[in-house]
This record gives structure tokens, C-alpha cells and sequence, in this order.
């Protein structure tokens, strides 16, 4: 196995895909309300909430792939 496999392999359970995609949800409702404000704001929050979105469906998360621990 190579390192970018084991980098992109699967490190979260359940219950942190769930805390992830309820943060994109979030992420997407403040971009309705950022887009608002700012069209940057906007875009910074639906980029945001497209990532955790796709860190929830994966199940892979970058901080965690990077070597930091997270609580959930």
C-alpha cells in the first residue's frame, strides 16, 4: 500500500461522518445568509461545507489523516 492510499484510507466512524454532515448543513445555511453579505463569503462557506460534506460521505477526515487526534 502506498502513502497515499493509507493517507485517503477511512478513519472516522459513524458518529463523526454524522457531527460532519451536520456541519455541512450548517456551512451551506450560512452560505445562503453569507451570500448575502459577500459573494466571497459565500463561495468561502459553500467550498467549506462541499469538503466536510465530502469528508462525511468518505469517511476520511484531514486533520485526523494528518496525525492530529480529534474527540470524535
Amino acid at each position: 500500500m502506498t502513502y497515499m492510499n493509507s493517507f485517503f484510507s477511512r478513519n472516522l466512524e459513524t458518529k463523526g461522518r454524522i457531527v460532519r454532515g451536520v456541519l455541512a448543513s450548517v456551512l451551506f445555511i450560512g452560505a445562503a445568509f453569507g451570500f448575502t453579505v459577500s459573494v466571497w463569503l459565500g463561495l468561502l462557506l459553500v467550498a467549506s461545507g462541499a469538503f466536510t460534506l465530502f469528508e462525511a460521505a468518505s469517511g476520511w477526515c484531514a486533520v485526523r489523516a494528518c496525525g492530529v487526534k480529534t474527540r470524535i
